[in-house]
C-alpha cells in the first residue's frame, strides 16, 4: 500500500476530506521521527512499539568478492507488533 492509498483509506473511514487525512499522517509520522531521534519509545496499546536500538560495529563480508569489510555501529528502528495487530494477522 503506498502513502496515497493509505491516506485515501484513512478519509473515507473517518469520514473527513483526503487533506485532513493526510495531515494527520503527516502529523504522526514527524512525532514518531522526532520521539525515535530523541531515543524515546513510543508505545500504541494493541497496535505496537516504536522503539531505537543500537547495533555493534561488526565484520561482515563482500557477496561479491569474499573481502571483510568494518560495518560501522549505528541505530535502527525497531517495530515491535501489539497483541492486536499480531491477532489479526
Amino acid at each position: 500500500m503506498t502513502k496515497a492509498e493509505l491516506v485515501a483509506v484513512m478519509a473515507k473511514e473517518a469520514g473527513v476530506p483526503k487533506a485532513v487525512a493526510v495531515k494527520a499522517l503527516e502529523a504522526f509520522m514527524g512525532t514518531v521521527a522526532d520521539e525515535l531521534k530523541k531515543n524515546n519509545r513510543i508505545g500504541l496499546v494493541g497496535f505496537g512499539t516504536f522503539s531505537v536500538v543500537k547495533r555493534k560495529a561488526r565484520t561482515g563480508r563482500n557477496p561479491r568478492t569474499g573481502q571483510e569489510i568494518k560495518i560501522k555501529a549505528k541505530k535502527a528502528i525497531k517495530f515491535k507488533p501489539g497483541k492486536n495487530l499480531a491477532a489479526k494477522i
